[in-house]
Formats: C-alpha cells, structure tokens, sequence
C-alpha cells in the first residue's frame, strides 16, 4: 500500500477519543516509519467523542475522496436513556432534568417513531460544531450564551426499535449526512412526553463500509511497523 500518494482506511473509533484525535494519530504513524515530515490525512464524517464505529480516514491525494465518503448513508446503533435530559443530549454533560417514564410502552415507542421517517428539518444540539455567525455553536454554550440555531433538512431513512426496557431504549438508525443522532433522541424523548439522551452510540456502517471491515487504530500501528520492517 502506497500510503503517501493516497489509500483509504476503515477504522473503528475508540471511545473518548475525537475523530481528530484519531487522524492525528494515523498521521504520527506515518510520518514516523515513512520519514516524512509532511503527510496529507483527513477523515469523511465527524463521530462524537463518545461514539464508537466506522470511521473513513484518507492519506496522500485519497483526501480528494472525503466529500464523496460524506454524502454516503450512514447506519447507527443507539441506546437511549428516557425519563433524563443533559445540555448536550449525550454523557458529556451531567443530567440537567428528569420526566416521568413510567408511562412509555413499546407500542407507544412504535407508534411515535414513524413522524422521524424520511425528510425531516432537525435542530442541531446547542454543544454541536455548527457556526453560528461564524462561531462554532459549542462554544457559545461553554460560555453559557444563548442562541438560535437555525432546524437543517435531512433524511432519516429507517428507524427501528431493537429493544426496550425501560428507562434503556435500543434503536437502529439508517440517515443521511448532517443528522446528529442526541438531537433525536431529544425529539422522541419529547414526542413520548418525557426526555431522553443518548448513552451509547455506535456508527456500524458508512455506505458499503461496515464495522466488520474496520480495524483498531493498535492493530493498524502494529501491522504497519511490521509491512515496514518487511521491507528493510
């Protein structure tokens, strides 16, 4: 693999990392065991530090790649907690509030999750990186101000209710680019008449690629060590 003129990679996310840390990462492997100061690498569709899964990472002229990469339908696992809300609709806040859960059923689950198929306009999370007057959104927030953030248009195109038991909701989510999935669950938290966040996150699949086709950013760095040693 020519990894300096330009390959693509498939990664699985660690948790707590960003996905700027990761490409930093990738980017620290290469340069070292190709001895090359400069290296092009960029990663196709940002997943929350919390949020593990399927993460496209392109070197050299394979950059060029990413805006095709990020257009492509994404596929989701998620666990949501009802009866609680945090400021950033996820774990990176503490809980803010608690509602009343005891009244949700699985078939009131179901018969709500239909009104999030297909185009829908979804306003972005308060702690998210989308620019308002150019200033990322998050840190409006970290500064405790207030400010609109404008509903986007995107396109949910299955929703499925894996399993519930109560106050853990399990979902799998098939949507486009642009859609945060702690706003959704801010939005059914509020259709069944209760609040709800996000626990856990798990992106299994961007276009064909899928989590089983990715690797771990320490296999990568051991099977490159030794494709290089091979070649000395």
């Amino acid at each position: 693999m020519d990894y300096a003129e330009g390959e693509v990679l498939y990664f699985n996310k660690p948790y707590t990392w960003t996905s700027f840390k990761l490409v930093g990462r990738v980017r620290w492997i290469l340069s070292k065991a190709l001895k090359k100061k400069k290296l092009k690498v960029g990663h196709a569709g940002t997943l929350d530090p919390l949020a593990t899964g399927v993460l496209i990472v392109c070197t050299g002229k394979a950059t060029k790649q990413i805006e095709s990469f990020q257009y492509q339908t994404k596929e989701y696992n998620a666990t949501l907690r009802l009866g609680a809300t945090t400021p950033s609709f996820d774990l990176e806040h503490e809980i803010d509030a608690f509602f009343p859960y005891e009244h949700i059923t699985k078939e009131m689950i179901e018969s709500v999750l239909p009104q999030f198929l297909g185009e829908i306009m979804q306003v972005p999370p308060t702690f998210s990186a989308v620019k308002i007057n150019g200033k990322r959104a998050y840190k409006y927030a970290r500064q405790g101000e207030d400010v609109e953030i404008a509903p986007k248009k995107l396109v949910i195109d299955e929703i499925e209710l894996i399993k519930f038991e109560p106050p853990l909701l399990d979902l799998r989510i098939v949507c486009s680019k642009g859609t945060y999935i702690r706003a959704l669950a801010r939005d059914i938290g509020t259709a069944l008449n209760s609040g709800a966040h996000l626990v856990k996150l798990e992106r299994t699949r961007i276009g064909d690629i899928t989590l089983d086709k990715c690797i771990s950013i320490e296999d990568f760095e051991k099977q490159f060590e030794k494709e290089i040693t091979n070649k000395i």
